[in-house]
């Protein structure tokens, strides 16, 4: 059985080793600010012919690039969730559990409006909850674009699995359906 790690990663041909070895037959290393007078020094004592004879290898072509740890909650690829239960978040399917309606309210005022209802609505086990932010006259409404970076901060990011903008009959692009973590 072949170590999972090494399949991953494609070996070059004999023809693309030869091409980057072409490649690089002229090549000299780069003389940058961070190298020091005695590295120049003993580059220079070297013979002209043994200072290029040595090719260097090409890098390892990988085949598929490694996922990195998420930093963000990511409304479009949600992890801990199955496909089924985002689509069903996503058309507005999973039965509501609770409201909040933040319109009218300060940013300091819903910000913790927010937290508050977050914390009850995990307590009480709910899972779904609808965020009615409103959609804002001229500038697009404050809130309904920085409730999604508080869900992404704490002590919401604890709280909340993922999100999603709310179908038209929920409220449309000014609400979000907010998927909370179930509790321990």
């Amino acid at each position: 059985m072949r170590d999972r790690r090494r399949s991953r990663e494609r070996r070059l041909t004999a023809e693309e080793l030869a091409l980057w070895r072409a490649a690089m037959r002229d090549t000299r290393p780069f003389a940058g600010p961070a190298k020091t007078r005695a590295a120049d020094e003993s580059a220079e004592q070297e013979p002209p012919s043994s200072r290029h004879t040595a090719v260097a290898e090409p890098p390892r072509i990988p085949r598929r690039p490694q996922p990195s740890a998420p930093q963000r909650l990511d409304p479009r690829h949600p992890a801990g969730l199955d496909r089924r239960s985002w689509q069903r978040l996503r058309r507005g399917r999973l039965p509501i559990e609770g409201r909040i309606d933040l319109h009218g309210m300060t940013q300091e005022e819903a910000w913790r409006a927010l937290v508050a209802f977050t914390a009850e609505m995990q307590a009480k086990g709910a899972r779904c909850v609808l965020v009615i932010t409103g959609r804002g006259i001229r500038t697009g409404g404050i809130l309904r674009r920085t409730a999604p970076r508080w869900l992404e901060s704490p002590p919401l990011r604890d709280r909340v699995l993922t999100y999603a903008p709310a179908r038209i009959e929920h409220g449309g692009e000014g609400a979000l359906y907010v998927l909370l973590r179930r509790r321990r």
